[in-house]
C-alpha cells in the first residue's frame, strides 16, 4: 500500500495523460492537450536566467573580475561541443528526439520499474519537462512560492509540467530546447549551465569537452550535489560517467571502441572557480562607477545581467604602477603611495596601484586608497589653480614678485606663526626660493610666499573655482564646508591644505596636458560592446592651459619655450623621459605629513601622493619625497610609452609676457 501511495502521483499523471499503449508516441504525447493548448509562461518559452557578469581590460581580453549570484553564461548550441549533446540526451532522455514533449514509454517503465523495486525511484521526465521545471524555478521574477510549487511533489505540478512540454515542443526546434536545457541545467559545485560546469571541472570552453569529459558533465545532472567531481563525490561522478557511456553505446551514439577509449581516459579536473567581486583597487572602482550610474540598475543588475565590461585598464601600466609604489613603500608598511594614471582628453583610468593586497585578510584593506576616498593634502601641488586664476585674470608668467622669506598677508590669523595676527607663511628653503620670481621659476621652485602673494591679488575664490572646475571634489567634511562657504579669506589654500585623491589630481593635470580639455574620470569603455561616452568639457581656454603647461616644465628640469624656467623640485624627471616632452609638480605638506608628484604630458597624467592612511599625523618625513618623484616618474614614462605625441603647445606672447 505504501508503495501505491508513493506512486499515486505518477498514476494520476498517467490518467490525465490518457495514454493507451497502442497509441502512437506522437499522438500520446497530444492527448494532454487535445481539448485545449495552455498559455506558456514568457518564462518556459524564452527561459530568463541570472547570468555571470565578466569584467575586461583595455584589451578585451584580459579578465580582471566576476560578478555574478550564479555562475552562468548563456553560450549558442553550436558552441557546445557534439558529443556533450549527446551525452545529455543519453544521460536524461534517450528518447528525446522521438518524443512530443512527454514520453508515454518512459512512464509506464518507470511504473513497471518502482513497482519491482518498492519504492519510487525511477524518473519518468523528459528533458523538456525537465527544462519546464527548471525555467519556472530559476525565474528571477517569481516569488519565493512559486519558485517551490515549480518542483513541488504533486500531480498538479506534474500535469501543467507535462502540458507545459508538449506546447513548448509546438512552439520551439528541439535544438532550441536542447540549448536551453543545457545552459539552465545546474550542474553542482555552483556551476549553473554547461559552460560553468566545462570550466569548473576542466577547466574548458564547452566547445572543448571531450567524448570523456562529457559523459561526466552530464551524469551528475540528476544529483549535482552529491555527484559532482568537484565538492561530491568523485567516485559517484565515475560510476555516473560509465552509466552515461553506456547509453550512449547502446543508442548508437558512439561504438563500443569508443566507450572503451572514453572509460579508459584518465581525467584531470584542472577547472578553477572564479570568485564573484573584486580582487584588486581598479576593480574596486569599477564596481562603484557602476553603483554611481542611473539607469545601470546597481549591484544587482552587475551580479546578475550578464554584462561584458571592457574597462580603461592597461595591464602594462598597471604593473608599472604596482611595481613603483612597491618600490618606495613594502606591502607591509603602514604607509602608502597610491598612484593614479589617466588619460588626458578622454579621462579613461589606465591604473590605480598601490602597495596593498585588496581583501579582507590580515594585512589586506578593502578601503579605496586611490579613489573614493577624501583623500590626502597633496601640498604645493594646488599652487596651479592659483596659477590660473591669475593667467585667467590677466596676470601673465612673467609676473614678478620679489618673494620674501615670510609673507606678512592681510589675512587674519590667530594661530602658531601669525605675524602680529596675520596669517604669515614662508619658504621651505629662503636660500633657493627667496628673491625676485616670476610664475615661471616660482612654480618651478615652489616659492610659498610668491604664489600666496598671488592669491592675495586674484583672490583665494577665484583659486578654488579653479579647483572645483578641474574636479577637485572637497569630499572631506571640513573641505566641503570651507569650499560651499566664504573663501574669500582661505589664505592657505594655495599651499595644498584640501584633501584630494591621485585620480583626482591626475585629472586635474591632465586638463592642462589637453589644452584645457577636463575629461571627468571613467574606467569603463564598453558595455556590452556599446562605447561609453567620455564626459568632457572645455574647462580653460586653450592658451591659459598651454601656459601653465609651459611653467610646469620648470619643476622637472625642462626648459619652457621662452627659456624662463631656473631650477626645479624634480628635475630627475626630465632625465627619465630622456628628452621628451614632460611636466609637472612636487607638493610637501606641512612637517612633511604628505609628500606629492603630479606628472604629464599631453598623451597621460600620473600622481602619487605618500601618505599613512590609518594616522593622518603619521608624517612621512621630507626624505621620501624624491623616491616619490622617481616612482610617479617611471609610472608616467611606462605609460607614455615609446610611442611619439605632441610637444606642449607654446603659449601666446601676451600670456607669457602680457601686453
Amino acid at each position: 500500500m505504501r508503495v501505491l501511495a508513493r506512486l499515486g502521483g505518477v498514476l494520476l499523471f498517467v490518467t490525465a495523460l490518457a495514454v493507451a499503449v497502442a497509441v502512437p508516441t506522437g499522438l500520446a504525447a497530444r492527448a494532454v492537450t487535445r481539448t485545449r493548448r495552455p498559455e506558456l509562461p514568457a518564462q518556459v518559452l524564452d527561459p530568463v536566467t541570472d547570468q555571470v557578469t565578466r569584467v575586461y581590460a583595455a584589451d578585451g581580453k584580459t579578465q580582471i573580475a566576476t560578478f555574478y549570484d550564479e555562475d552562468r553564461h548563456d553560450v549558442a548550441l553550436t558552441a557546445i561541443a557534439p558529443v556533450m549533446r549527446q551525452a545529455i540526451v543519453a544521460a536524461e532522455d534517450t528518447r528525446f528526439y522521438e518524443h512530443g514533449g512527454v514520453d508515454p514509454r518512459g512512464v509506464l517503465r518507470a511504473l513497471v520499474a518502482d513497482a519491482g523495486s518498492g519504492h519510487a525511484g525511477q524518473g519518468a521526465s523528459t528533458l523538456t519537462m525537465q527544462l519546464v521545471r527548471n525555467a519556472l524555478k530559476e525565474d528571477p521574477h517569481a516569488t519565493p512560492a512559486a519558485r517551490a510549487e515549480a518542483t513541488a511533489d504533486t500531480p498538479a505540478r506534474k500535469i501543467r509540467e507535462a502540458e507545459y512540454a508538449v506546447e513548448l515542443e509546438r512552439r520551439l526546434s528541439k535544438q532550441r530546447i536542447l540549448d536551453n536545457y543545457l545552459n539552465i541545467a545546474y550542474f553542482g559545485d555552483g556551476a549553473y549551465g554547461i559552460d560553468a560546469a566545462a570550466r569548473r571541472f576542466f577547466g574548458v570552453s564547452p566547445g572543448r569537452l571531450d567524448l570523456a569529459q562529457a559523459a561526466l558533465v552530464a551524469g551528475v545532472v540528476q544529483s549535482p550535489d552529491s555527484d559532482n567531481p568537484v565538492s561530491g563525490d568523485r567516485a559517484q561522478a565515475r560510476t555516473r560517467q560509465l552509466y552515461v557511456l553506456d547509453a550512449m553505446a547502446r543508442t548508437g551514439a558512439i561504438s563500443a571502441a569508443q566507450q572503451s577509449a572514453a572509460a579508459s581516459e584518465k581525467l584531470h579536473f584542472t577547472g578553477t572557480t572564479t570568485a564573484s567581486g573584486c580582487r584588486d583597487f581598479f576593480c574596486d572602482y569599477v564596481q562603484r562607477w557602476w553603483d554611481a550610474q542611473p539607469g545601470l540598475g546597481g549591484d544587482h543588475a552587475l551580479r546578475t545581467g550578464g554584462y561584458t565590461i571592457v574597462t580603461t585598464l592597461s595591464p602594462e601600466v598597471q604593473s608599472a604602477a604596482g611595481k613603483a609604489a612597491r618600490s618606495v613603500y613594502s606591502d607591509k608598511n603602514r604607509k602608502a603611495l597610491p598612484i593614479a594614471v589617466v588619460q588626458p582628453g578622454t579621462g579613461h583610468v589606465l591604473a590605480l596601484a598601490v602597495n596593498r593586497h585588496y581583501g579582507t585578510a590580515p594585512g589586506e584593506t578593502v578601503d579605496p586608497l586611490v579613489s573614493n576616498v577624501a583623500g590626502y593634502p597633496s601640498g604645493s601641488t594646488f599652487k596651479l589653480f592659483t596659477m590660473l586664476a591669475a593667467l585667467r585674470a590677466g596676470m601673465p608668467l612673467n609676473t614678478g614678485f620679489d618673494a620674501p622669506a615670510k609673507l606678512r598677508t592681510h589675512w587674519p590669523d590667530d594661530g602658531p606663526g601669525n605675524c602680529d595676527g596675520r596669517y604669515c607663511p614662508g619658504n621651505d628653503n629662503p636660500a633657493w626660493m627667496d628673491g625676485q620670481r616670476t610664475m615661471w621659476d616660482a612654480f618651478g621652485r615652489s616659492v610659498n610666499t610668491y604664489f600666496v602673494h598671488l592669491e592675495e591679488q586674484v583672490g583665494p575664490s577665484a583659486a578654488v573655482d579653479e579647483a572645483k572646475n578641474l574636479g577637485i571634489s572637497f569630499s572631506a567634511p571640513a573641505d566641503a564646508r570651507m569650499a560651499a562657504g566664504d573663501t574669500s579669506g582661505w589664505g592657505s589654500f594655495t599651499l595644498g591644505v584640501v584633501d584630494t585623491t591621485p585620480l583626482e589630481l591626475a585629472s586635474a593635470y591632465a586638463t592642462i596636458g589637453a589644452g584645457g580639455v577636463y575629461c571627468a574620470p571613467t574606467p569603463v569603455l564598453s558595455i556590452n560592446g556599446t562605447a561609453v561616452a567620455s564626459r568632457c568639457r572645455q574647462a580653460l581656454p586653450p592658451d591659459i592651459a598651454h601656459a601653465a603647461a609651459d611653467a610646469a616644465r620648470c619643476p622637472v628640469g625642462e626648459q619652457s619655450a621662452y627659456q624662463n624656467c631656473d631650477g626645479g623640485t624634480a628635475q630627475q624627471v626630465a632625465g627619465i623621459f630622456g628628452g621628451k616632452p614632460v611636466a609637472g609638480k612636487t607638493g610637501s605638506t606641512e612637517d612633511n605629513t604628505t609628500e606629492t608628484f603630479v606628472g604629464f604630458t599631453p598623451a597621460v597624467a600620473a600622481a602619487g601622493i605618500a601618505n599613512d592612511p590609518t594616522d593622518p599625523a603619521d608624517h612621512v618625513g621630507s626624505a621620501i619625497e624624491s623616491r616619490v618623484v622617481t616612482a610617479v616618474a617611471r609610472t608616467l614614462r611606462a605609460a607614455a610609452r615609446d610611442s611619439g605625441y605632441p610637444d606642449f603647445p607654446v603659449p601666446s606672447p601676451a600670456l607669457a609676457f602680457g601686453g
